[in-house]
């Protein structure tokens, strides 16, 4: 049911660093009950203004502005004087999970910090209200997960209980930053799921910060677009996306469709080639562990790009991480232009690129030595490493001026950027890109995907691609395997998979895709 009162009102909040504006001016409003959609791309203002809102900006940050929740005032930014107000009336679901909780706090202790000091008076009853906000979430066990530790929680479960946490006051407002990006596309669908039934039963609005529009034309409301620290478009949901009006409005709907790679985006067909790559009965248990995977055939030909779908815990990365190397099989073979490799060998034949491009650079190297270190490994001269390591630094877009910089100082594509051109300096005949773009906005997204085509076409390098992101997968590969369990379920041409499905779980990934419902207002 919508309804016509305004719960929060923001007028000329600009966000500051000293004199200089970082974000702002930014004016909107919120109707109780409905939820508002701010997207844009990394840089765009989008978090910093719901920080300013939520009271979260660092201390080296200040706000300007105007803002009343709920008719009462609503101070910006960071205000010691309207702390007790903001906690208990606002909450914020944060995009990492595992990085929001404390790793030195079981999940009943953060639970209990996060009620109000009335709420923590009686013991008792503060604990038989932890219980029931982790039963409101839907968390299973609640008994046992009041005394479990954050590391041993899902990023699903993690994510529960921080939407836990943020309603802990009941509040009348819910900030909800990336609350899905890290997570399995499934599972994206139950926390927003869970977000919309909580809204539904307490009345609260919500506040979605998001890159994806797919997430906003499924939940919000009404969408307002962020573009240079300023809203650039703003209005409901269905006219936005029936008749965008800005640049940035049409990029991001851009990125978000469904497109499918062709035979012409591969190097060539290759269907009497032999394959490059074939992993033949594999098996996997982790000790005292599920086991990871029960016999698992794939294999790679050169040029192409072969996908691998799964909710974490299907074995899919674990799959890569043998092939790579870097993981031991219990039983099964690996051959490579047909020669059988051993158990565990790392070869400069196949590189790996990791999904977080935050943690995979050495923080102390600079970039360019960062991509030159295999090729001095291989017993290259230093200075011909440094030159070959420019002319990829090149090919992959990072400019002159950022060589010799240390990761720290690139933004999250860039560094992505750099780790594709370090793993393909040894020239491998297969590159593994696990998750490649899930820690980035559409346009970073974007960049790396048409990196990844280009450097095929440009060095005929074989690929497996692993990603929950079906988009992606749609995208590069033009066939696709689907993992649950440990096992294969379906494989085949990606567009006959997701066109017409023949496996129940394959049908459930699909169908759990951001955007492909009609468009109806999420309220009707």
């Amino acid at each position: 049911m919508t309804v016509s009162n305004t719960l929060l009102s923001v007028e000329g909040l600009v966000v500051r660093s000293n004199e200089t504006a970082l974000a702002g001016p930014v004016s909107f409003t919120l109707k109780q009950g409905e939820t508002l959609g701010i997207v844009g791309e990394s840089g765009s203002g989008k978090t910093l203004t719901a920080m300013a809102v939520a009271g979260l900006l660092p201390q080296s940050l200040h706000a300007d502005g105007q803002a009343d929740l709920d008719g009462a005032p609503l101070a910006l930014g960071i205000s010691d004087r309207g702390r007790d107000f903001r906690t208990s009336q606002i909450g914020v679901v944060f995009q990492n999970p595992t990085t929001a909780l404390n790793p030195r706090l079981s999940v009943g202790a953060q639970l209990f910090e996060a009620l109000s000091p009335a709420m923590r008076r009686d013991k008792a009853k503060a604990a038989n209200i932890c219980l029931h906000l982790l039963e409101e979430v839907g968390i299973s066990e609640p008994v046992k997960k009041l005394t479990a530790w954050p590391h041993e929680l899902s990023g699903g479960l993690a994510q529960r209980v921080v939407i836990a946490m943020a309603l802990a006051r009941q509040p009348k407002l819910l900030i909800a930053d990336e609350p899905t990006t890290a997570l399995d596309v499934t599972v994206q669908v139950q926390i927003l799921d869970l977000i919309a039934r909580l809204q539904k039963r307490y009345g609260f609005g919500v506040l979605l910060i998001t890159h994806d529009m797919g997430v906003i034309r499924d939940r919000a409301d009404s969408v307002a677009v962020m573009d240079g620290g300023a809203i650039v478009e703003s209005g409901a949901t269905l006219d936005l996306f029936a008749s965008p009006k800005s640049r940035a409005a049409r990029s991001l709907l851009k990125a978000s469709e469904l497109t499918f790679a062709t035979a012409s985006g591969a190097l060539h067909d290759a269907a009497s080639e032999p394959p490059l790559v074939e992993v033949k009965a594999l098996q996997k248990t982790f000790r005292n562990g599920p086991r990871a995977l029960g016999g698992v055939d794939i294999s790679v030909k050169a040029g192409t790009t072969l996908g691998i779908v799964g909710e974490s815990g299907s074995g899919k990365t674990t799959l890569a991480r043998i092939i790579a190397g870097l993981e031991r099989a219990d039983d099964g073979h690996i051959l490579i232009d047909g020669n059988v490799r051993p158990p565990r060998t790392r070869s400069d034949q196949v590189q790996y690129v990791f999904q977080d491009p935050y943690s995979s650079l050495d923080p102390r190297i600079s970039i360019v030595d960062t991509v030159a270190e295999p090729l001095v490994a291989k017993g290259l001269r230093k200075a011909d490493a440094v030159r070959i390591a420019q002319g990829l630094l090149e090919e992959v877009g990072i400019h002159p001026a950022l060589w010799h910089r240390l990761p720290g100082r690139l933004s999250g594509g860039q560094r992505q950027r750099v780790g594709f051109a370090r793993a393909i300096a040894p020239s491998p005949k297969l590159l593994i890109a696990d998750e490649p773009v899930a820690a980035l906005d559409s346009t970073s997204r974007e960049r790396v995907l048409a990196l990844m085509e280009d450097m095929q076409r440009r060095h005929g390098t074989a690929q497996l691609l692993i990603s929950h992101d079906l988009s992606v997968i749609a995208r590069l590969c033009r066939e696709v395997v689907v993992m649950r369990g440990g096992e294969i379920v379906e494989r085949g041409e990606t567009r006959r998979i997701f066109e017409a499905p023949a496996h129940p779980y394959t049908r459930q990934l699909l169908a759990a895709i951001p955007g492909r419902k009609p468009l109806v207002a999420p309220n009707s």
